[in-house]
């Protein structure tokens, strides 16, 4: 199993890093570029947004790698009961309908309602394709709830397509949510191989992870390009269906609450976007309204810079992963003693934290020598008091340092 998943990720990996430059070169071609048009946009300059491809190939080139030699040396077997050979084909062929209307999106822009019909379509296919959440294992509850058609097919849809949108509407910095995607990935792929999960599903989620992990580099802050519509929404809708392959037919009473706990960030800021939103717009059209209100988008308010701010987010999404591997391997109470000390350690030092970062607010950094120029200090040298923002400062204002103008400062 081990020389699997180490496969899975490195051909993942490789094909999606070496993809990843020719993505950002077509993305300009064909027209796939975001253009920074309103406040909610965290950069500046167009941005080509077409690594989902590179991804996508990536993780289908090493999973129908393994599924062959796999197959071959007996490990596998995907037309046995199980049937993965009819599922993996609703898989794929979900994945190519989303793209499709994912793709629209990145090139044109689609609304709202057009996407998420591409989004149930897909989910759709893979039901009848045979992948479904059949019965659920309900906490301190002896026993399966076997679950009639209807509901297994509600159920299973919701899942999907929430997901999937999870992972979307979180992607709002450069590399949150494909880091949050391979932190996600990495805490499945361990509860995985604690519960003897099938073989496919460890493939998948770890060729998933590889992909992604290729994509990164490009990704991460300063970001040379964006995944788009395509790759974020191929990402939620394939942890979507993992977690279903990944979680079936086990036994542990806990496990139906595990994939939940492990997306519990963009879960809880999807919930929160749709609350907020239909509260402030008093209607359900509202939304389908973008807005400011995310968790990125407050921190970046609180004085953090995008780097900040994702690798404060990768933290909670790690920290919702252990929760989940304790609660799988030990019980809830040493799950719960973890989160309580974690909880502990933040509440200690947030105010500090948080009172360090609102100082920051207003500091211009000198890109010649370094030297930062804090409102609250002033240069009582050159005749600025304290207390001025540097907005204010005069135009004939130089460095104390290197004597270079106003125009050579950025904000930390």
């Amino acid at each position: 199993m081990w020389g699997d998943i180490a496969i899975a990720f490195l051909l993942a990996f490789i094909t999606s890093f070496v993809l990843t430059p020719h993505m950002i070169k077509i993305a300009r071609k064909i027209g796939a570029v975001d253009v920074p048009k309103d406040e909610r946009r965290m950069h500046d300059k167009p941005m080509p947004k077409f690594g989902g491809p590179a991804i996508i190939i990536g993780f289908l080139i090493s999973v129908l790698y393994l599924i062959i030699t796999s197959s071959v040396e007996g490990s596998i077997n995907i037309f046995g009961p199980e049937n993965y050979a009819l599922k993996l084909s609703g898989f794929f062929l979900g994945i190519l309908t989303l793209s499709i209307f994912c793709y629209f999106d990145d090139i044109k822009g689609i609304h709202p309602l057009v996407k998420l019909t591409g989004q149930v379509l897909a989910a759709i296919i893979v039901i009848l394709f045979g992948i479904r959440i059949e019965d659920l294992n309900i906490p301190f509850l002896d026993g399966n709830i076997m679950l009639n058609n209807i509901v297994s097919i509600g159920i299973t849809l919701f899942w999907i397509v929430g997901v999937t949108n999870a992972i979307n509407l979180i992607d709002g910095l450069d590399g949150l949510s494909s880091g949050i995607a391979i932190i996600s990935c990495v805490s499945l792929l361990i509860i995985f191989a604690l519960n003897s999960s099938p073989l496919i599903a460890i493939i998948i989620i770890t060729a998933l992870a590889g992909a992604i992990s290729g994509f990164l580099p490009f990704n991460f802050n300063p970001a040379k390009t964006f995944i788009g519509d395509i790759g974020s929404n191929f990402i939620g809708f394939a942890l979507a269906i993992v977690s279903i392959l990944g979680i079936a037919k086990t036994a542990t009473a806990f496990v139906v609450v595990l994939p939940i706990i492990v997306l519990g960030l963009p879960i809880f800021d999807t919930l929160s976007a749709i609350i907020r939103r239909i509260v402030k717009g008093k209607s359900l059209k509202a939304v389908l309204q973008a807005d400011k209100g995310h968790l990125h988008h407050k921190l970046i308010a609180k004085g953090f810079t995008q780097k900040e701010a994702v690798l404060f987010l990768y933290g909670i999404c790690v920290v919702c992963g252990m929760f989940a591997v304790i609660l799988f391997e030990s019980d809830i109470w040493k799950a719960l003693s973890f989160a309580l000390m974690v909880v502990a350690v933040v509440c200690i030092g947030y105010k500090e934290f948080f009172k360090l970062k609102e100082g920051e607010k207003g500091m211009y950094k000198c890109l010649a020598c370094g030297y930062i120029y804090d409102p609250e200090i002033g240069d009582p040298d050159s005749g600025i008091a304290p207390g001025t923002k540097f907005e204010d400062i005069p135009e004939d204002w130089v460095c104390p340092l290197c004597g270079v103008g106003k125009d050579m400062f950025e904000k930390v």
